[in-house]
């Protein structure tokens, strides 16, 4: 019998629906509040030896989980399930997890070992020895503006990929339809280090780090899936933007991207410094000096 427990986030755009369904007989089950509370949850998940913590909320439930995971967990990582249930749901989509499955289903893959590796990512602030958040999805300046334009879709009804799609066009439209001098189009001044390259000092239209393999809509921006932490970087102003997104988001590899500042790496760290703030997985956080760096092989159970 796999020891499990379930942590709901009730406010989570799906379970505003109605009661959850009753965990099975034997499962711990604890609703997702405060991030003390949720700091108590995980601690006595460790202690009474649960082996695999399913999650029932979106990626921002997600990655409070993952950012809180206590010493026991952080050095034997347990087994993980998502019941997506959020607005978003990117992880959920790039891993191929249903938002229907019963937990009866996830216990029984669990114990069949149907799994999915993914590496989470790690977001360290300038002298701390720790991680200070662990998501999927990190973004800057522009990516920071759509999230903004996103919170507008879901409140006209749009979610998952009807959403991203419009949070794109939007995206576009606003950034061709600026000045030299509009928001959009400046770009944000700050200094980024890809990997071991050197450090580059400059405004920046958009730089996006994840570790996922697969994006909504079947976007490439990292192109061919594939696995480890990945960045896209774009000069600011962004040249000849509608025709390198659209080159960018089939994972085209044309050369002169390269050349006109549209940039993919793969890395094991993103090194930042810059005002104003970064978006991971939907949320807002301060910017400031960080890294962004590859976090360890997290097990998804697959139902």
């Amino acid at each position: 019998m796999i020891r499990a427990g379930v942590i709901r986030n009730l406010k989570s755009y799906r379970n505003q629906d109605g009661p959850p369904a009753t965990v099975p007989a034997g499962v711990l089950e604890v609703k997702a509040g405060e991030p003390d509370e949720l700091n108590e949850t995980l601690a006595w998940f460790a202690k009474s030896g649960v082996e695999l913590v399913v999650i029932d909320g979106g990626d921002g439930t997600i990655r409070d989980v993952l950012s809180r995971l206590p010493p026991p967990y952080v050095k034997n990582p347990p087994r993980l399930a998502v019941l997506p249930r959020g607005k978003t749901n990117a992880l959920a989509l790039d891993l191929g997890m249903s938002g229907d499955a019963p937990l009866e289903s996830i216990l029984s893959a669990a114990a069949a070992g149907r799994t999915k590796t993914r590496p989470c990512l790690e977001i360290v602030r300038a002298g701390a020895a720790t991680p200070d958040l662990r998501g999927f999805l990190f973004g800057l300046g522009a990516f920071v503006r759509g999230t903004e334009l996103a919170q507008k879709t879901h409140g006209l009804g749009f979610f998952n990929n009807a959403a991203i799609g419009l949070t794109i066009l939007g995206a576009a439209a606003r950034t061709l339809a600026g000045g030299p001098d509009d928001p959009w189009r400046r770009g944000e001044p700050g200094s980024l280090t890809l990997g071991e390259e050197a450090t580059e000092t400059r405004a920046w239209f958009l730089a996006v780090a994840s570790t996922l393999k697969r994006f909504p809509l079947g976007l490439k921006p990292y192109g061919p899936p594939h696995e480890g932490l990945k960045v896209l970087t774009i000069h600011a102003p962004p040249p000849k933007l509608p025709t390198a997104a659209a080159l960018i988001f089939a994972g085209s590899e044309a050369s002169w991207l390269e050349k006109k500042g549209y940039r993919r790496r793969d890395v094991t760290r993103l090194g930042v410094e810059m005002e104003g703030s970064f978006v991971l997985d939907g949320e807002l956080f301060p910017t400031g000096e960080l890294t962004v760096r590859q976090g360890p092989e997290l097990e998804f159970v697959i139902a």
